[in-house]
């Protein structure tokens, strides 16, 4: 029974092959295209206005150099909401439950941001390693905790986002596998179950998106130190 609960985040596969690339691709099928007309449809308005909305928001602590990697943060995001709120859906595969996918997503944009910094300005890079006033003994313990923080950036990225991700899902068919096994014997604690899952349901809605937002969130606050 502890097994097929986290059956649900197995990788689906077809004949031995694997499905994880069509289950990424597929939310930006579910986008419309853009197209060169000065009056769209409703949903192309709506669209570009939350395009805008979340750029705005993703670019305001950076100054104009970081704008170059609006497009980048903004696909991210994108990506990760949408596989987000469809993992919600049943019967359906959430990539971003998965450490590894997440750390592949983390880990070249932390490297990026750094060797930006290293090489646009070094000695300021550098010297996050070292704050001002620091006292002698210390340097070398400082030096080394700084330096572990710093490597361990992207992999408190890919945690954070997988660990969120899967104790949500995990809730979820805990409360709805006793609401469908009370439902003959306690039907008014299966109805109070119920309403928990709905609630539940509700706030892993609001999880999946605060979690994308701030996963890029923290990579452009990254990238805003090295630039």
């Amino acid at each position: 029974m502890n097994l097929s609960f986290f059956d649900q985040f197995m990788s689906p596969s077809l004949l031995g092959i694997p499905l994880v690339l069509i289950s990424l691709l597929f939310p930006t099928l579910l986008f419309p295209s853009p197209n060169n007309r000065w009056i769209t449809n409703r949903i192309s308005t709506l669209q570009l206005w939350f395009f805008h909305l979340i750029t705005k928001q993703l670019m305001t602590p950076l100054n104009k150099k970081g704008h170059k990697w609006a497009l980048i943060l903004l696909s991210l995001m994108i990506l990760l909401l949408t596989i987000n709120l469809l993992g919600l859906l049943p019967y359906t595969f959430t990539p971003t439950t998965q450490l590894s996918m997440n750390l592949a997503l983390a880990f070249p944009l932390w490297l990026a941001t750094l060797l930006t910094g290293l090489r646009n300005q070094p000695s300021i890079a550098l010297g996050h390693l070292l704050p001002e006033g620091t006292p002698t003994p210390l340097i070398p313990a400082l030096i080394l905790i700084e330096t572990t923080s710093l490597l361990i950036r992207p992999l408190a990225l890919g945690v954070r986002l997988t660990a969120n991700l899967t104790a949500g899902h995990l809730l979820i068919q805990l409360i709805s596998t006793a609401t469908i096994v009370l439902l003959p014997i306690m039907p008014t604690v299966s109805l109070l179950t119920m309403t928990i899952l709905l609630l539940l349901t509700i706030l892993e809605v609001a999880v999946a998106m605060i979690q994308a937002y701030v996963f890029v969130l923290l990579l452009s606050l990254y990238l805003q130190e090295n630039i």
